[in-house]
C-alpha cells in the first residue's frame, strides 16, 4: 500500500484551528461534511482511498474539493479491499444493479469498507494529535449499508479509544457524523449555504468515459431525489 499527498496551505497558518481528519470520497455527502468541519473552525486533513473500486474518478473530485474548500492537506491511500471482490463496486463479474427494487443489503455494499477507512483515519489522527474524525455516513439515505448506522459509529469510537495511545491517555477521539440523521435534501441545502459546488461532486457508481452519470443506479436515484427535496436544480451531468 502507498499514499501520496498534496497540500493547500492557508494564507495565515497561525490562525489554524483544532485539527480534524475528514474522510473525503469526492461525493456529495463527504464534501458537505468537509465544508461543515471547516465552518466549525477545524484545520482539516482529508483522506481518500483507492481501494480497488471500478470508479476511480471520485479521487480527482475529492482532491479538487479539498483544494476548493481550503483543507490543509489531502492524501490518497491505496489499499486493495477490492481484491476480495464481493461487491458490484469492486468486482468485475458483478454488475451494478439498475432500476431494481433492492431488498436487504445491496450488492453495492463493500465488505468492511468503512471499518478499514476509519482505521486509517484513526492512525492519521493519532499521528496528527487530532481528536476529531469526520465521516459523511447517513442513516436516512444510506442504501442499507450496515457500516453507516449510528450503532457502528458508536462501536468504532469505543474501540478507537481503547486501542490508541491518545485514547488511553485520556484524550479521546470523537467520530463526528453531522449528516447521520439528515435527509438528503437537508444535506444539500446545508452544503449550498456553506458554498459547496455540487457540480464538482460525483455520486454515480458507473460514470461513462465523458464523466456523465447514469441516472439509474441506486446512488444516482438518491442524489436526484435529494435535489428534488431541496428544491434546487441538480447540476449533475446525466447520460
Amino acid at each position: 500500500m502507498s499514499n501520496n499527498s498534496s497540500s493547500n496551505m492557508p494564507k495565515d497558518a497561525s490562525k489554524d484551528g483544532p485539527k480534524a481528519v475528514v474522510l473525503l470520497s469526492g461525493g456529495l455527502d463527504s464534501s458537505t461534511v468537509l465544508a461543515m468541519a471547516i465552518a466549525e473552525g477545524y484545520t482539516c486533513y482529508c483522506i481518500s482511498f483507492e481501494y480497488g473500486q471500478k470508479q476511480v474518478a471520485e479521487i480527482s473530485f475529492a482532491k479538487q474539493m479539498a483544494q476548493r474548500l481550503g483543507a490543509k492537506e489531502h492524501r490518497t491511500v491505496r489499499v486493495d479491499i477490492g481484491g476480495f471482490g464481493g461487491s458490484a463496486l469492486t468486482d468485475a463479474d458483478i454488475d451494478v444493479p439498475v432500476g431494481d427494487d433492492i431488498q436487504g443489503i445491496p450488492i453495492t455494499y463493500v465488505p468492511a469498507r468503512n471499518t478499514v477507512f476509519l482505521s486509517y483515519a484513526l492512525g492519521f489522527a493519532e499521528v496528527l494529535e487530532a481528536h476529531d474524525i469526520f465521516i459523511g455516513v447517513n442513516a436516512v439515505d444510506y442504501s442499507g449499508y450496515p457500516d453507516c448506522r449510528p450503532e457502528f459509529i458508536a462501536a468504532f469510537e469505543t474501540m478507537a479509544n481503547l486501542a490508541t495511545r491518545i485514547g488511553v491517555e485520556g484524550k479521546p477521539v470523537k467520530i463526528r457524523t453531522p449528516l447521520i440523521d439528515l435527509p438528503k435534501g437537508d444535506i444539500i441545502k446545508a452544503g449550498i449555504e456553506l458554498g459547496v459546488d455540487y457540480s464538482n461532486t460525483v455520486s454515480c457508481y458507473q460514470l461513462d468515459s465523458l464523466g456523465n452519470a447514469c441516472g439509474e443506479c441506486d446512488s444516482c436515484q438518491i442524489r436526484i431525489a435529494g435535489f428534488e427535496q431541496a428544491g434546487v436544480p441538480d447540476p449533475t451531468r446525466y447520460v
